[in-house]
């Protein structure tokens, strides 16, 4: 198959079906409240429109929604991240917790079609929401990354001691490596955060700064 061309663009109402059922496909760990639906794309959309990505496969004329991010703002409070977990964040997927004044960026994930991997769709997402941040003059991004590949590993290292391997490159893991290369930090580990067998359920706290912030005056 020919590497067909992508375009990166603003989630419209039509995306929301087909981006439902990419969620399944690349999070088959993760809960019912863990996952976005079509229904959960739409309220995405009313809450805040120019924060949700998605990623089109232009394939015989049609464009197919084949990589999405979803993101929301916030005020976040990085001296109690205890107890943080992803079913807060996201409000159960709707995104309901978003703050239109919040001077972060809550990336809630990345997703990318199994068929679609390695054509740079996520780094492309990633930088959508670097753009967004720059234009909102937000002071960054954080997420809760995923650790797939703590499994292979979790004989030789703790959580926390896979986490500052991958941050050291001794270590590449699938998703935190291309994270900290798009420029984020892994800055904490979240306990208990997401449901992923894999990392025995935990995460990374990921932040990426904006250098271009200003303070409002």
């Amino acid at each position: 198959m020919a590497t067909p061309q992508i375009l990166i663009s603003e989630t419209r109402p039509e995306h929301c079906a087909a981006l439902g059922d990419l969620q399944r496909l690349v999070f088959p760990t993760l809960t019912d409240d863990e996952l976005f639906t079509a229904a959960k794309y739409q309220k995405h959309l009313e809450l805040f429109p120019e924060g949700q990505f998605v990623a089109l496969a232009i394939v015989a004329g049609r464009e197919i929604p084949v990589g999405a991010t979803s993101t929301y703002r916030t005020h976040f409070d990085f001296d109690h991240i205890e107890g943080h977990s992803f079913v807060e964040a996201i409000a159960n997927g709707w995104l309901t917790n978003h703050v239109p004044d919040g001077d972060w960026l809550y990336g809630a994930d990345v997703s990318v079609h199994p068929d679609y991997r390695r054509l740079g769709i996520a780094s492309r997402l990633y930088d959508a929401r670097r753009a967004l941040v720059k234009r909102l003059n937000l002071r960054g991004e954080i997420a809760g990354g995923m650790l797939p590949g703590y499994d292979s590993y979790r004989a030789q290292y703790t959580i926390d001691q896979y986490v500052k391997a991958v941050a050291r490159g001794e270590v590449k893991d699938p998703t935190l490596t291309a994270q900290l290369r798009n420029g984020f930090e892994a800055r904490a580990v979240l306990y208990n955060y997401i449901t992923d067998p894999r990392s025995d359920n935990h995460a990374t706290l990921i932040v990426r700064a904006n250098p271009e912030y200003q303070p409002p005056r």
